[in-house]
């Protein structure tokens, strides 16, 4: 990429970001139009490729720079640790909120591009120098599960509550952006239920 897009004023670059952000997380690398993306951003398809040469270029600026903003964030929560499994979340669901006030598409836009399969999108991917996935792994590594719970059970939690995080925000888009502060309160709410059935 350009680095003289770092020049623009920050809120240029964050409508560019959050334009493209939008368009790949609605409809994957694929089906993402360059001309959407340029309609999403305000911007025209000649600055796009000025800064960004062509749409792989784009794709892979914005999961390097999205991994790091949320890498950024997790730091920014997690400087004091948590070993409290539910606190562990709820922490994580606060660092979560943070990312989506100002990306409302980053999370998304991350998880969906973990899972592209088309050769040059999953080279992107893995040439990245860090990923959220082993943040996030690394974190749990030092909790303390309840007690009567196995290792799988555990597992099976975490990847329950992932999955109904993903949902409560795909339940946004299209549409409406996702709300920040509603994300947190409905995530803590399941986390309060979870907590109560395992005292």
């Amino acid at each position: 990429m350009n680095e003289k897009f770092f020049d623009l004023k920050k809120s240029k670059q964050d409508r560019m970001i959050n334009g493209s952000l939008k368009i790949f997380t609605e409809n994957g690398y694929r089906h993402a139009s360059t001309d959407e993306i340029v309609s999403e951003a305000g911007i025209s398809k000649g600055l796009l490729f000025h800064y960004f040469i062509n749409k792989i270029g784009l794709f892979s600026f914005l999961y390097e720079y999205s991994t790091r903003f949320v890498l950024l964030e997790l730091h920014e929560e997690f400087r004091r640790p948590e070993t409290d499994y539910f606190e562990l979340q709820k922490r994580l669901t606060d660092a979560e909120a943070s990312v989506i006030r100002l990306y409302p598409h980053m999370l998304l836009f991350l998880e969906k591009a973990d899972r592209e399969i088309i050769p040059e999108v999953a080279e992107a991917v893995r040439a990245c120098p860090a990923h959220v996935s082993d943040r996030y792994e690394a974190l749990f590594e030092e909790v303390n599960y309840p007690a009567f719970l196995s290792a799988a059970d555990a597992r099976r939690i975490t990847d329950m509550l992932q999955m109904t995080r993903s949902g409560i925000l795909q339940r946004s888009i299209p549409g409406a952006l996702p709300d920040p502060d509603a994300y947190r309160e409905e995530v803590r709410a399941c986390l309060n239920t979870l907590r109560r059935m395992t005292l």
